[in-house]
């Protein structure tokens, strides 16, 4: 019974070595899936929170941002064309510039992608 007991612990520890030479990527991507989801959830019950909130420094904040880079992107496509064809009927050339919103986009991403996933819980029935 000695061999049959050493020959396990052998292959215990020929296992421990085999997943640390070659991980089992399955495993390990399940945990990444679930420490993301719980990110996501803890992310998800603050948003709730703070979007209840009656003071608008709180709950306000994400409506602010998305009006700036709305405000932004709208700016770039449709405000500097209108403006300059207006300028040049009137003979009045101007140069505008651009908004920068290379850094602003990933946050307005950010907002949609949230305010995506929350149309999905409401299409799915979750309160």
């Amino acid at each position: 019974m000695a061999d049959i007991t050493g020959l396990g612990a052998v292959s215990d520890l020929a296992n421990t070595v085999i997943n640390k030479i070659w991980p089992d990527k399955s495993a390990a991507e399940q945990q990444q899936l679930a420490a993301a989801v719980l990110i996501v959830q803890g992310q998800l019950e603050i948003n709730k929170v703070e979007a209840a909130s009656p003071s608008v420094w709180t709950s306000g904040w994400r409506p602010f941002i998305g009006w700036v880079c709305g405000t932004a992107c709208a700016w770039n496509w449709i405000g500097i064309s209108v403006i300059s064809s207006m300028c040049e009927i009137m003979r009045n050339p101007v140069v505008l510039q651009k908004a920068d919103v290379s850094e602003m986009m990933p946050v307005l991403l950010g907002l949609l992608g949230l305010g995506a996933l929350r149309t999905y819980e409401k299409v799915k029935g979750a309160s």
